[in-house]
């Protein structure tokens, strides 16, 4: 179980480079040049607390907040102390596969975001205009969705090798899955790993996945106070890309408020606005992208100028 949210991970499912899907089970070792203990510690199962007797009553205004509690939620026959502890087992055997993931990425000399967002934010159209510009590195991108291999097809369109990771029942990727899928793409020697996670603004906020930094894409379309509500994704992303910016004048969307609002959870959080369909604000994302690659891999930076 994963106590973000009681869902069940399943089986996941991993191409490998001909596009071939591998079932990715608990505990399961895999060969290649890399080895995990693959093992994720999900208890699996989904809890719902409907009926019977509640600790706590709605406030005045019909708040009936079941973050409050210690363990920032309720599941049914567990106490917070039992979640707390449940989830800190989670993410640290987590972690441990994250470190990996990171030494990896720095021993090659390569640079990992993972992009966040919401279903429909725009994250696979974004890295298709993005990979379509010529780059004198290289580049692979992990994507991560419940099923179908479409966004890792659209990827592949553009020439960049792409591994899909299909999560099953799972809301997100963990760091044992991308550990696996790394393993599938050529090697990346100095170049850039996008890691596309799945549509979801709760649980990738908590999975480090050895990535430098989270980017949280946002639309326009999505309503400015998104931070305020889903504060956790955006407080630990670096970056937030705030997409369909073209669309912004039909909306009546309110920039300075989406900025505040995010400011709001996260003071040091990066904000540019772009739009995946007309290209606009691609040049200051690339720019974006290059200064993180010659804080983080300058020989990589000498070879590409």
């Amino acid at each position: 179980m994963c106590t973000v949210c009681g869902c069940s991970d399943g089986k996941a499912s991993i191409e490998d480079a001909h596009g071939h899907h591998h079932d990715h089970g608990d505990g399961h070792e895999h060969g290649g040049h890399h080895h995990h203990d693959r093992g994720h510690g999900h208890d699996h199962g989904h809890y719902h607390h409907h009926g019977g007797a509640h600790d706590h009553a709605p406030d005045e205004a019909g708040l009936l907040d079941c973050g409050a509690n210690p363990a920032g939620q309720k599941i049914a026959g567990m106490s917070s102390d039992r979640i707390i502890q449940v989830e800190r087992d989670i993410l640290d055997k987590n972690n441990r596969l994250a470190a990996d993931n990171r030494a990896r990425f720095a021993a090659d000399g390569v640079l990992a975001f993972n992009l966040v967002s919401s279903p429909g934010a725009g994250k696979t159209s974004l890295l298709v205009r993005a990979l379509s510009e010529k780059a004198s590195f290289a580049i692979g991108v992990i994507e991560g969705d419940q099923q179908t291999s479409n966004d890792a097809e659209r990827i592949r369109a553009t020439g960049v090798p792409a591994i899909q990771v299909n999560t099953g029942k799972g809301c997100h990727l963990d760091a044992a899955m991308v550990g696996e899928a790394y393993d599938r793409l050529p090697w990346l020697n100095g170049g850039l790993l996008f890691i596309e996670n799945v549509g979801n603004l709760v649980c990738p906020a908590a999975f480090d996945l050895g990535e430098a930094c989270k980017i949280v894409v946002f639309s326009t379309t999505e309503g400015e106070d998104k931070p305020l509500k889903y504060p956790d994704m955006f407080a630990a992303s670096s970056l937030m890309l705030i997409n369909k910016i073209d669309l912004a004048p039909v909306l009546d969307f309110d920039l300075a408020k989406t900025i505040d609002y995010a400011r709001r959870v996260n003071p040091k959080i990066e904000v540019l606005t772009v739009s995946a369909r007309t290209g606009e604000g691609f040049a200051t994302f690339f720019a974006w992208i290059r200064k993180r690659m010659a804080a983080t891999t300058p020989a990589a930076m000498t070879a590409a100028e």
